[in-house]
């Protein structure tokens, strides 16, 4: 008995180095597959770049310093610029926050819907979570190409694009937080009478709604950045106008600047506002 306990600690030892060994084998495994395949793939797409990567790599900075030396030059055209395009700054910011509260909507009756313990249906949860899958799996342009291709240009198409997929992206995340709230006061609800709706609104979402909206501020930050990119495919607001400035080319750097300058200032601010809220929310100071 006692050579056998003073044996087990020397077992328990030389299992757990085994182990180390094993996991720092298959990181190395795993290591050497990833430089693996970004070195094939970086070859491939250097074969497959018309204009060659390297040869062409001593120019990296030859466009942007164009753009920044016009800008510098024609400096006193920008506050008048970035005046001209703040309506379609304004646009931009209404397309990510209409999505990004329709989305909103949409991600708390799907994340209710997919969440176990609280769904309607459970025999539907799967499908339910496959439905929040494919939203998010189908990236905003491609189907702000189509719409665009159905309903023509405008915001509009941007506006659902975005909405798509925030709802599939919150509605992932609104479930997760939704699997940690306590079923004590569904259940009490239930009992008394209330029927599922309303045991989700008075037993669910008051100990929710704090991460749910934090979820919702950060989702409105990327929100403002891809409608800014959508406009590059003709769905209006500051993007499309950025495309403009950059088609004209030379003699329009001046408005790429400003507009790049609205873009940059309006990002950070609404960083920081929502930063600031998201931190009171969770944290609750």
């Amino acid at each position: 008995m006692t050579e056998t306990a003073s044996a087990l600690p020397g077992d328990i030892r030389s299992g757990y180095l085994l182990h180390a060994r094993r996991r720092q084998m298959y990181s190395g495994i795993l290591l050497l597959i990833f430089a693996l395949l970004m070195i094939s793939g970086f070859q491939l797409a250097d074969s497959r770049n018309a204009g060659g990567f390297w040869d062409g790599l001593h120019q990296f900075f030859d466009f942007p310093s164009e753009v920044v030396s016009e800008a510098v030059a024609k400096a006193a055209n920008l506050p008048g610029l970035m005046v001209k395009f703040f309506p379609s700054l304004i646009e931009t910011v209404n397309i990510a926050a209409v999505a990004t509260l329709v989305g909103a909507i949409g991600a708390t009756f799907l994340s209710l819907l997919s969440t176990r313990g609280l769904a309607r249906f459970p025999r539907a949860i799967p499908l339910f979570r496959r439905l929040m899958d494919a939203m998010r799996a189908i990236p905003e342009i491609v189907v702000a190409l189509v719409l665009i291709f159905i309903l023509g240009g405008g915001p509009v198409p941007a506006m659902i694009a975005i909405a798509l997929h925030t709802t599939g992206a919150l509605g992932k995340l609104f479930s997760e937080v939704s699997e940690n709230a306590d079923l004590k006061p569904v259940e009490g609800l239930a009992s008394a009478g209330a029927s599922w709706s309303q045991s989700m609104w008075l037993g669910v979402l008051p100990q929710v709604m704090p991460n749910w909206f934090s979820y919702a501020l950060l989702r409105f930050e990327i929100n403002v950045r891809a409608s800014a990119i959508l406009g590059f495919v003709g769905s209006g607001g500051i993007g499309y106008d950025l495309k403009t400035a950059m088609q004209w080319g030379q003699g329009r750097y001046d408005q790429v600047v400003a507009i790049f300058i609205l873009l940059f200032a309006t990002i950070v601010a609404i960083d920081q506002v929502s930063s600031y809220y998201r931190h009171r929310l969770v944290k609750g100071h």
